[in-house]
Parts: structure tokens; C-alpha cells; sequence
């Protein structure tokens, strides 16, 4: 009798020969089948958001409010008929900043407060659009505005004062260079964790910061040098990047100390799903759902497009906040990983502890011979 009931132990949950559900679930989870089955649900419901993340923000951007500059009188007729006929036709507002001065006006171009600027003169109105300030903007105003002048008798003349660079006509260059340092940033990390596992923590934050230098000199490299399509303030753009790698890679790092071998999830989502395409790369913030463009301000992502676009177009102007952004996410992943070091699935001196640690009372052959 004994041995049958030790029998019904051994195999897992059976009954009569037959294993019961609750076996066959204990055998399931010990088994490689139910991470397997994890992965297979998590990617196949990462394909269909990461399709339809950026589908929804780049598919048909939609203008919310356009900050404009203007000078001249803005109560005049011909001023008032056109600025209405934007309006209508775009399915939006022009957030009109007036300025004294055509000067002025550039300035405030340059320091990235208006995407347009629009001057009123007797009988007619001039439309300066900054492609480099916004490309999609300065589509949608510039595809919009004949239309809106026929229709309303005002002629208006549409001139680019900011223009972007040859080699990138349609604005997505520093969109594509960001998104390969967000990308190889968490993913360098995440071969750290495979193939250097038993890196101590001081050595995993070094390889990060190497990599980073390297991996965003290699991309500037390649983009200037090589292909010629932007003309990068080297040493800016170069250090912008690697600023991003180091962060994401940094935040990659913060989630395996915290959840473990499912850090690559959040970091995916938190990065690619959500940051990317809110980033205002590839669409400019004011063409974007109001609470994405937002948001995206505050994402690592677009922390680093915002950097790298002041640093190649506005030089002269750039701000301080994408860099805090950068820095607040990096500071904080490197404190949690630093703080909760001991959680994270690697590093030599907690492996040779574990080793060295005699095992624990009646853990010892006799009774793993036993339990066979």
C-alpha cells in the first residue's frame, strides 16, 4: 500500500492511470512549454500594437494647434479671411504669437516656439514655413494655404526660412539615427545579461558607458561621414546619442533587477510601443494625439530627437530639458540597479558566495539518493 500511494507522488497528480488536471498543470508550469507559451502570446500581441502604434500616430497626423507667428495687423480683412480659411480646413487653430518685427519672428523660429510665420501687407499675406522646425507641419500648412487662398481672394506667397538639409528631404533622418540608439541601447544591454552575466555591477554600468560611446559614434560616423546625408555638429551629436544608448540601455538593466528575465516587455513598450512614436520624429507634436505629443516630450525617446534636431537645426538655441530628461531616466535606473544590485540575475561575488555556501542540512546525497 505504501508504494502505491508513493507511486501517486512520483507521478505527478494520476488517478486511476490517468493524470488529473492539476498534474498535468504542475507538469506544464515545470516545464519549457509555459515560458514558451508566454513568448509566443507576448509577441504575437507586440506585433499587432507596434503596427498599431505607429499606424495611429503617423497613418493620417492630424493638426491640433499650429503655434504661428504674426506680424502686421491681424484685424484686417484679407488677415482675418485667411487665417479663418486655415483653420476650416485644416480642423484646427493657429495659436498666433504676434511679434513686432519680421526679426523677431525669426528668433522666435529659432528658439522653437512657432513652426510658421505669417506676415499680413496691404492686399495680400506671406506664409514662411521652417521644414526644419516641423516637416510635416510645414507640409500640411504649405498644401493647405493656395487652397485656402483661392477660396477666399487673398494671395498669399509661401517661402521656407528654415529649410531642412539636402540629404534629408523629408525630415526622418534624425528620427531613424534616434531610433537605432533607443534600440541598441536596450539591446546591448540585454546581451550583457546573456552572454556577461557574471559582470559585477560597476562592470555592467562600464560596458554600457563604452558601448554607448562607441555605438554612437558609429552612427554618426556612418550618417556624416559615410553617407553624407546630415551634417552633424560632430561632437554634440555623437555625445546626444550616446547619452540615449546609455539611458535605455541604463532602463533596461532597472527592469531585469526588478522583474527578472521579463524586463525585455516593459522596456519594449515604455521605449518602442509608446516612446517612438510619440517622439514627434517622424510626426511633428503638434500633427499628434494631444496627450501622445505630451507624453513623448517626457520619453527618452523623444527627449533625444528633441536634442539631436535643436543640435543639428538650432544650434544656437539649444535646451536644457531633453538633456534633464535623459538624465533623470538614466539616474534613476542606474540608483535602482545600483540599490537593488543583489536581485539582479548576475555577478561574480554573489555566484561564488552561493557556490562557497555549505548546503543546507539534509540537502546532501544521501538524501537526493533517497528521493529517487
Amino acid at each position: 500500500m505504501r508504494k502505491d500511494h508513493e507511486g501517486d507522488a512520483r507521478s505527478g497528480g494520476t488517478h486511476g492511470g490517468h493524470r488529473t488536471m492539476a498534474g498535468w498543470w504542475a507538469a506544464f508550469r515545470s516545464s519549457p512549454f509555459l515560458p514558451a507559451t508566454v513568448v509566443t502570446v507576448i509577441v504575437a500581441a507586440a506585433a499587432g500594437l507596434f503596427a498599431g502604434s505607429y499606424t495611429y500616430n503617423m497613418a493620417n497626423p492630424t493638426p491640433h494647434r499650429i503655434p504661428t507667428a504674426v506680424v502686421g495687423p491681424l484685424h484686417t480683412s484679407a488677415a482675418t479671411a485667411f487665417v479663418d480659411g486655415m483653420e476650416k480646413r485644416l480642423n484646427t487653430s493657429l495659436e498666433l504669437h504676434p511679434f513686432a518685427t519680421g526679426a523677431a519672428a525669426r528668433h522666435g523660429v529659432e528658439e522653437q516656439e512657432v513652426f510658421a510665420i505669417l506676415t499680413v501687407l496691404p492686399g495680400r499675406v506671406d506664409l514662411a514655413v521652417a521644414s526644419a522646425a516641423g516637416a510635416s507641419v510645414a507640409q500640411v500648412l504649405t498644401e493647405a494655404a493656395p487652397a485656402v487662398a483661392r477660396s477666399v481672394g487673398v494671395p498669399v506667397r509661401i517661402s521656407d526660412v528654415k529649410p531642412l538639409q539636402k540629404g534629408d528631404p523629408r525630415g526622418l533622418a534624425l528620427f531613424y539615427i534616434s531610433l537605432a540608439a533607443v534600440i541598441l541601447g536596450f539591446v546591448g544591454a540585454t546581451q550583457l545579461s546573456v552572454h556577461a552575466s557574471a559582470l559585477d555591477p560597476g562592470e555592467r554600468i562600464a560596458c554600457i558607458v563604452v558601448y554607448a560611446l562607441l555605438g554612437g559614434f558609429s552612427i554618426a560616423a556612418v550618417v556624416d561621414w559615410w553617407l553624407g546625408a546630415i551634417r552633424f555638429p560632430f561632437a554634440e551629436s555623437w555625445l546626444i546619442l550616446a547619452f540615449t544608448m546609455f539611458t535605455t540601455g541604463m532602463v533596461f538593466t532597472m527592469f531585469h533587477t526588478l522583474i527578472g528575465r521579463w524586463a525585455l516587455v516593459p522596456t519594449w513598450g515604455l521605449m518602442v510601443l509608446l516612446g517612438n512614436p510619440s517622439s514627434g520624429g517622424a510626426v511633428s507634436w503638434p500633427l499628434l494625439p494631444s496627450l501622445l505629443g505630451h507624453i513623448g516630450r517626457w520619453l527618452p525617446p523623444g527627449a533625444s530627437i528633441n536634442a539631436q534636431h535643436t543640435a543639428v537645426y538650432f544650434g544656437d538655441a539649444q535646451h536644457v530639458f531633453p538633456f534633464a530628461v535623459l538624465a533623470g531616466w538614466a539616474l534613476v535606473a542606474t540608483a535602482v540597479f545600483l540599490i537593488w544590485h543583489k536581485r539582479h540575475p548576475g555577478g561574480r561575488r554573489e555566484r561564488t558566495s552561493a557556490r562557497a555556501a555549505p548546503p543546507p542540512e539534509g540537502t546532501g546525497r544521501d538524501q537526493d539518493a533517497g528521493a529517487v
